[in-house]
């Protein structure tokens, strides 16, 4: 019987299928996913553009790439996404760029709407919160770790905005982005090093 790993592996796709994915999703002026409105539209064509910028200037930490570097097994990097997702724009570039520095990590997109067995095991105080990193072994029997939806102290300002403003709103949204900019992937690589120091 096939794992939820596996499953979700078949229905993966490599990362540049996932950027051709979302420039499809952005000509035919939809979004991936199930729902389909105009914000999530707008959302996916900003967050194209993050991760264009993304993935031509951010830069690795030495100490990431010497962590990365260490892992001796084949691994299979499964991360939960979907193109409107703004967490997963600001960190799906970083975790790719860490992945990139081993051969042995095959970093694997899987869309959180058609994949929700795996999207289920990996709620967030019972939420489908992404972007969602789980790392399995060669032969996706077992987990080694899991990251996300977004770094430590960016949960903890959202946390405290969600209850100054009463939920997700624009201003919650508008300084979680000013938060990322300021970070410049840091953050991300810092617990990514922790995470990859423990295996």
């Amino acid at each position: 019987m096939k794992t939820i790993y596996q499953t979700a592996w078949e229905n993966s796709m490599s990362y540049n299928d996932y950027l051709r994915l979302i420039d499809e999703m952005i000509a035919q002026n939809r979004s991936t996913g199930h729902e389909q409105n105009d914000m999530l539209t707008d959302f996916t064509k900003l967050n194209r553009t993050r991760m264009n910028r993304l993935d031509k200037t951010q830069k690795l930490f030495p100490e990431v790439t010497e962590a990365v570097k260490k892992v001796s097994e084949k691994q299979i990097w499964l991360i939960l996404t979907e193109s409107w997702c703004g967490d997963a724009a600001q960190n799906i570039p970083v975790l790719k760029k860490i992945a990139d520095e081993n051969p042995l990590i095959d970093f694997r997109l899987v869309l959180r709407d058609d994949n929700d067995d795996l999207m289920q095991k990996y709620l967030t105080n019972g939420g489908r919160s992404i972007p969602k990193l789980i790392a399995v072994s060669e032969g996706m029997e077992k987990e080694l770790f899991v990251w996300g939806p977004r770094p430590q102290e960016a949960i903890e300002l959202i946390h405290g905005l969600k209850e100054q403003y009463g939920g997700i709103t624009d201003e919650v949204k508008t300084a979680l982005q000013v938060w990322y900019n300021k970070d410049k992937g840091v953050s991300v690589q810092k617990e990514m090093i922790e995470l990859l120091s423990r295996l």
